[in-house]
């Protein structure tokens, strides 16, 4: 069977914009991306949410209540498709991983100037921004390049 005739493969991912009760945002620092919100890839057999959370306690120690899907993206280079949504922290006290050797709460301002990677940067924009519909965008890396952006109504 040729490449072409293959049965689509995609990786699934959700991360979550947590914030806390002060309206601080919950960033993590993972070795290959810099800051960013918490999330990861979902597991076979496990539910979006319940993987979101799954990842959020381990990359961050904090366990979130999961908020409204607020964002879709999808990185067409490495074909993963990510959930983005917003999150309630509800408790549990910050701790680093393996994956994510720095975690902090930070103001929405700062988050915006800790962030480097551009698809996260305007992820974490789309979900700040509020807007009542689910944001999409279709990206490719290396170098960022913006292919489609839509937003539901």
């Amino acid at each position: 069977m040729s490449a072409s005739l293959e049965a689509p493969r995609h990786i699934v991912a959700a991360s979550a914009l947590v914030r806390n009760d002060q309206g601080q945002i919950l960033l993590v620092r993972s070795h290959r991306r810099g800051w960013e919100i918490p999330g990861g890839q979902i597991e076979i057999g496990e539910s979006l949410i319940g993987g979101l959370k799954r990842e959020v306690l381990e990359e961050s120690g904090v366990q979130v209540e999961i908020g409204r899907l607020a964002a879709v993206r999808t990185n067409l280079t490495s074909s993963i498709v990510i959930f983005c949504f917003e999150a309630r922290y509800l408790g549990g006290e910050l701790r680093p991983s393996d994956e994510t050797p720095e975690v902090q709460w930070v103001s929405a301002e700062r988050a915006l100037e800790m962030i480097s990677h551009p698809a996260i940067w305007q992820s974490i924009q789309d979900v700040m921004a509020g807007a009542p519909d689910v944001i999409y965008r279709a990206y490719r890396v290396d170098p960022y390049q913006l292919v489609e952006s839509h937003a539901s109504h």
